[in-house]
C-alpha cells in the first residue's frame, strides 16, 4: 500500500545540491541513485548546454542492446538498437530530435556505443511534439558510468537500477525533473518552519 500523497506514476528526479550532478529518482515508495547533466537542471535548456531540462514529460519508448542484456517484461514499446541507429542533434535538420539512420548528412549521436551507456535507454518526451527551435535533443534515461559522472543532459542510473525501473514505468508514467535541488528545498522549508515557530499572536 502506498503512502498518502505519493503518486505511483510520477518519476521525480531531484539533484542533491547545486554543486553536484548526483541526485535521487523516486517512484512511489522506491528510490534510486542517479546523476543528471553537467550543466545542471535548467528551465531554459538549449541544445549543447549539457543541462537536464526541468519540467514534466512523458516517457515514450525503450531501446536496448539485445546482444548485451536480456530485457525484462516492460510496458513501454521496446526495440533493439542496431549499429546504424542514431539520434539527430542538429536543430537545422528536418529530423531534429528523432531516431535516424547513420551516417547521414546531419549531425547525430550514435546509439550503438561501446561504453555501455546506451545498452538500455528510455526516451523522454522532451521537445519532440514537435521538435522546435534549439531547445535540446536526445534526453534519455540511460545507464550511468561507474562513478556516476555527470551526463550531457540525460538522467543516468546503474544498470541494475534501470533494469528494475523499466519494469515499473508505462505509457502513463511522467518524468518530473525538479529545478530546485534538495538542499535548497530543505533550506527553504527550514526557514518557513522558523517563521512559524517565531510567530506570535500579538503580531496580528
Amino acid at each position: 500500500m502506498s503512502s498518502p500523497g505519493i503518486d505511483e506514476d510520477v518519476l521525480i528526479v531531484q539533484a542533491d545540491s547545486a554543486e553536484t550532478s548526483l541526485g535521487w529518482a523516486t517512484l512511489g515508495p522506491r528510490r534510486w541513485r542517479c546523476t543528471v547533466g553537467e550543466g545542471g537542471i535548467r528551465e531554459d535548456k538549449v541544445e549543447g548546454d549539457a543541462a537536464t531540462p526541468a519540467g514534466e514529460y512523458p516517457l515514450r519508448r525503450l531501446f536496448f542492446r539485445n546482444d548485451r542484456l536480456v530485457l525484462p517484461r516492460v510496458r513501454l514499446p521496446a526495440r533493439p538498437i542496431s549499429e546504424h541507429d542514431g539520434w539527430c542533434d542538429d536543430p537545422q535538420s528536418p529530423t531534429y530530435n528523432r531516431l535516424v539512420h547513420v551516417p547521414n548528412d546531419w549531425s547525430a549521436e550514435r546509439m550503438w556505443r561501446e561504453d555501455g551507456l546506451y545498452d538500455l535507454v528510455v526516451v523522454v518526451g522532451y521537445n519532440d511534439d514537435p521538435p522546435e527551435g534549439e531547445w535540446g535533443s536526445a534526453i534519455f534515461l540511460h545507464i550511468a558510468r561507474e562513478d556516476y559522472a555527470a551526463t550531457k543532459g540525460c538522467v543516468a542510473f546503474s544498470q541494475a537500477d534501470l533494469l528494475e525501473l523499466v519494469t515499473l514505468i508505462g505509457p502513463a508514467t511522467r518524468l518530473r525533473v525538479l529545478a530546485h535541488p534538495a538542499a535548497e528545498a530543505a533550506t527553504a522549508q527550514n526557514a518557513e518552519m522558523k517563521l512559524i515557530e517565531d510567530f506570535d499572536e500579538k503580531d496580528w
